[in-house]
């Protein structure tokens, strides 16, 4: 038996057009946070806690060591929750820790920063 395997050319420089879809797609318009009744973010997730953390970390002069959280906001925005050393202790169990809430609106700028709750590293929740 012989098989004889055929050479793929080429595409023509024209292709059919797919055919359209049945049901109409919202239209979505760049300028605008709503689309279909849900808020759109230019900001993807990763990037505003990269961008959260690194304006956190600029403002206060403390380094992020966890982030715990994040949250879309409304307006296109996101809330990032970041843990943070905030007095180092030997044993380090018992250093004192502090979570942050940092709002990041759709630009990526820091829109709010507050501090949460305070605990100590060992310490767990009830």
């Amino acid at each position: 038996m012989i098989l004889r395997v055929a050479t793929v050319g080429t595409l023509p420089a024209t292709r059919k057009a797919m055919p359209e879809s049945p049901l109409p797609l919202p239209a979505q318009n760049k300028n605008s946070p709503e689309v279909a009744g849900k808020s759109v973010s230019r900001l993807r997730a990763a990037d505003a806690i990269r961008t959260a953390k690194d304006q956190f970390a600029m403002v206060t002069g403390l380094t992020p060591h966890a982030v715990t959280g994040i949250r879309s906001r409304g307006d296109g925005g996101w809330s990032v929750l970041v843990d943070v050393v905030e007095l180092a202790r030997i044993p380090d169990s018992t250093s004192v820790m502090a979570t942050y809430r940092v709002d990041v609106d759709a630009d990526g700028e820091l829109a709010a920063c507050e501090r949460l709750r305070r605990f100590t590293r060992g310490a767990t929740d009830s």
